[in-house]
């Protein structure tokens, strides 16, 4: 579907790296059909290393034939960026718009595109890094079945894909874009555990890492409810269940999911300041 597009990356940082990296590894483009951009010409060098295809600098170059525009920088600098582009007249072919700005609606990135362009926006997190990410999508008022469908090819590499309307993207933020910080801290704290019990740390940060992922296999794989998968391992007047009532004693299901109100609270405003920036403009 995307071997014939071009494609531009505008925030060619860590997970842009990625997300170029992974659709040239599987195949589905080719590297000379990407180009990425960086804002500074410090980070060049630092983007352009350990991948196949061209970076630079010039933001409207990148755009100007592009078939697809995955948008990536940070959220004040989102709306600033279309508009210039806007102004250069670099959209005025009507590619797809695909964003990754977090906290920045698909009718704001409508609108300071000129309000022709269709857009989806999209929430990837790290794991995208290792092809076992997740990442959601919703579409603007003027993207079709066909947008999304892209959408899914340029992220199938990088993990699993799901559409969602916009309204649950702050709180897919909080969960699967936030997420990743609150298992890591979950496997530091079972690491530290083994240690306090005897095991060499290398050891037990991997018997704590593998014990997630296979948790977490077993949840996706199987289909079945976490709370049914737990009662397998908690037998009567076990050593499982009286640990689960220690973590229920220290709240730690309360504090998971406050963690993770509070990441999607936090996500809704992370646009603010860039409608604050273009108001007092």
């Amino acid at each position: 579907m995307l071997k014939d597009c071009k494609v531009a990356i505008l925030g060619t940082g860590t997970m842009g790296r990625a997300l170029g990296q992974g659709m040239v590894k599987a195949g589905v483009i080719d590297s000379d059909h990407i180009r990425g951009t960086v804002k500074h010409q410090r980070e060049l060098e630092q983007a352009a290393a350990g991948v196949d295809f061209e970076v630079g600098t010039d933001n409207t170059a990148a755009v100007r034939d592009a078939d697809i525009v995955l948008l990536w920088t940070k959220p004040r600098d989102a709306r600033p960026l279309l508009a210039e582009l806007a102004a250069a007249g670099a959209l005025g072919h009507g590619p797809l718009l695909i964003s990754i700005v977090a906290g920045v609606s698909t009718s704001e990135l409508e609108a300071a595109a000129g309000g022709s362009l269709r857009v989806v926006r999209a929430m990837p997190n790290t794991p995208c890094l290792v092809a076992a990410g997740m990442v959601v999508l919703t579409s603007g008022s003027r993207a079709d079945d066909g947008d999304l469908d892209l959408a899914r090819a340029v992220f199938g590499p990088l993990g699993r894909v799901l559409c969602l309307d916009e309204e649950h993207m702050d709180a897919v933020t909080g969960l699967s874009g936030s997420g990743p910080a609150f298992v890591y801290v979950i496997i530091e704290a079972l690491s530290e555990g083994g240690v306090m019990t005897g095991l060499p740390r290398a050891v037990a940060t991997e018997m704590a890492a593998q014990t997630v992922h296979g948790a977490a296999r077993m949840v996706l794989d199987t289909g079945r409810h976490p709370a049914a998968l737990k009662d397998e391992v908690t037998t009567p007047a076990g050593c499982t269940i009286s640990a689960l009532l220690s973590l229920e004693d220290g709240r730690l299901r309360s504090v998971l999911a406050r963690g993770v109100q509070e990441a999607a609270r936090s996500a809704a405003g992370l646009g603010q300041v860039g409608r604050a920036t273009l108001k007092s403009d």
